[in-house]
């Protein structure tokens, strides 16, 4: 039982990966078969991990068709964005409120290396320090209950993808940068009231950068892929 819990696991954070940089794109078919071969597992532990991996909202199971990567509709991505607003914005209130913690020694120097990065136009670094910062504040709230939720919220929310895409094609890099920098001081300030409010709107801001690039055209319901507006220089 123990073996098999570990294979499930191993399957569940592979494929949770996958849908999360985008290799497993919404809508691909999931085969529980193919699967359990390329795990070298038996198909129990493969559909213990698809269970777990509905649960958590990143795939779909049709009756007599099959199980698919979950693809968002505009109003489920809508709702997930208001619930990270809400979220990140606690966190950062929370964070002001803790003083000098060594997540904000942390916070310091991920914004320097960031600033670097959009001074050289590298989005790859900047992206990967965009999860960084957020990954900060939500630790230096010290509440592992708030994170608990934050952490099935983003499987959900595709979020490493969706950076890549507003990063890239919305022209936020520079704006972007600027917002972490402000969030930063007034949590240095120890302000948590405008460190929530400015992550509140941070993350708003980048909601609807991402739903101006984002094409539900042919269903409305449905996401089906990203416009093709050209990458910022």
């Amino acid at each position: 039982m123990k073996v098999r819990r570990g294979v499930q696991e191993r399957v569940a954070d592979q494929l949770r990966e996958r849908i999360a940089h985008g290799d497993l794109v919404p809508g691909a078919a999931l085969s529980e078969t193919a699967l359990a071969q390329e795990f070298g597992a038996s198909r129990t532990p493969v559909r213990e991990a698809l269970k777990q991996l509905q649960a958590e909202g990143l795939i779909v199971t049709k009756p007599r068709v099959g199980t698919f990567v979950a693809a968002p509709s505009r109003r489920e991505i809508n709702e997930l964005f208001e619930v990270k607003e809400i979220l990140e914005g606690a966190a950062a209130r929370l964070f002001a409120n803790r003083g000098e913690i060594p997540e904000l020694d942390q916070l310091r120097e991920n914004v320097r290396r960031s600033e670097r990065a959009v001074g050289d136009g590298d989005f790859d670094r900047y992206v990967a320090l965009v999860h960084e910062y957020h990954d900060l504040i939500m630790r230096g709230a010290g509440n592992a209950k708030l994170m608990q939720q934050y952490r099935m919220l983003m499987n959900q929310l595709l979020y490493t993808r969706f950076v890549h895409l507003s990063v890239r094609r919305s022209g936020r890099l520079p704006q972007s940068d600027r917002e972490h920098q402000s969030i930063l001081h007034v949590i240095e300030a120890r302000d948590g009231a405008t460190a929530e409010r400015l992550m509140r709107d941070h993350v708003r801001a980048s909601h609807q950068a991402l739903m101006d690039m984002l094409d539900f055209s042919g269903d409305e319901h449905r996401l089906n892929g990203v416009n093709a507006a050209p990458e910022q220089p």
